[in-house]
């Protein structure tokens, strides 16, 4: 389609392209009353859980030069790592809002895609550094530094599951959130570990059971990551999202007064919380009004939340573009 989309944030857009054969010959936007899906603002619960955060890693750097604790150094630097991803996931969720430009004509959107795309990449390569080195703990055992390991990991606790809990609410709905929550949630999980790994020793000396606790909780994020992963990594391509049936979009297209076919359909994700969808209409009965074209943007939204229909209309059954590629939809 030729012509330059303008974006209005707040409203949903129909944009219809009228097309006879291959030429365009003018193309309108109906602007229909909803609103798009803005994802929630989580402005605060970053704020906060950066700040508790970062204050624990300064805390966790200092009681480890004070107890000469190699271990809570190292974790200290894990858990910085973390503020990092926090930081990233942040500003995905600043950027998604930013107006569209004439080169970026859907905003800055895809930030948040990438950023939970990141968050899942990250988290798995700490995990996998953690393994080695808890796989290597099994030939040489080190002793661990007690009661303030045991202290620090209980904060560690409390200031991860807070900052968990912060985006709990908002990791349904949104990968970049769900990021954020896992590093979270992990890093509690971690520190839940150390905690009853580290009393087990104190009483009973098996200096085995700290790697083996580490590579079961690794396990477990491992499992809670891949998620993540896979669906970050499915959004980088454009495929459909997973909560979309393109089948039943086609189905309910086609039951469309006026509508006697379709083809070029395509559905993908915008952002974590927005999709878009493209579609050639066939309408041999021409154009079928604005009113007929918002109640369509409106049944798009409310069944498939859809956020943002892009349809060109054409009127000639037999209307193809000879030079354009073929499409498998």
């Amino acid at each position: 389609m030729t012509g330059r989309n303008n974006h209005h944030s707040g409203h949903g857009h129909t944009h219809v392209h009228t097309s006879d054969k291959c030429g365009h010959h003018g193309h309108g936007h109906e602007h229909g009353g909803g609103h798009h899906h803005a994802p929630a603002s989580f402005g605060r619960a970053f704020v906060i859980g950066i700040a508790l955060n970062t204050g624990f890693v300064v805390v966790e750097f200092v009681f480890g030069l004070l107890s000469n604790s190699v271990a809570l150094m190292a974790d200290a630097g894990h858990n910085l790592g973390d503020v990092l991803g926090l930081l990233v996931a942040w500003t995905a969720s600043v950027l998604v809002k930013r107006a569209p430009s004439a080169r970026f004509t859907y905003g800055l959107r895809g930030s948040s895609i990438v950023a939970a795309l990141f968050n899942a990449v990250f988290l798995l390569l700490t995990v996998g550094a953690i393994s080695w080195e808890a796989v290597q703990r099994f030939s040489d055992p080190q002793p661990i530094a007690g009661k303030t390991v045991m202290i620090v990991a209980a904060i560690g606790i409390v200031i991860n599951g807070i900052t968990a809990w912060l985006f709990a609410a908002g990791s349904k709905d949104d990968i970049n959130l769900r990021g954020a929550f896992l590093h979270m949630a992990s890093d509690a999980l971690v520190s839940a570990g150390v905690v009853i790994a580290s009393l087990v020793i104190l009483f009973t000396g098996w200096l085995w059971l700290d790697p083996v606790v580490s590579l079961a909780i690794n396990l477990i994020i491992v499992v809670g990551t891949w998620g993540l992963l896979r669906d970050s990594l499915v959004m980088s391509m454009a495929a459909v999202p997973k909560s979309i049936d393109p089948d039943a979009v086609d189905a309910f297209l086609k039951r469309q007064t006026g509508i006697i076919d379709l083809h070029d359909l395509h559905i993908w994700p915008m952002s974590t919380t927005e999709v878009a969808l493209t579609c050639h209409l066939v309408m041999p009965s021409g154009h079928p009004g604005d009113a007929f074209l918002k109640g369509l943007t409106v049944e798009l939204r409310q069944r498939f939340a859809i956020h943002h229909p892009t349809f060109q209309i054409e009127t000639d059954p037999d209307n193809g573009c000879p030079f354009a590629p073929a499409h498998v939809v």
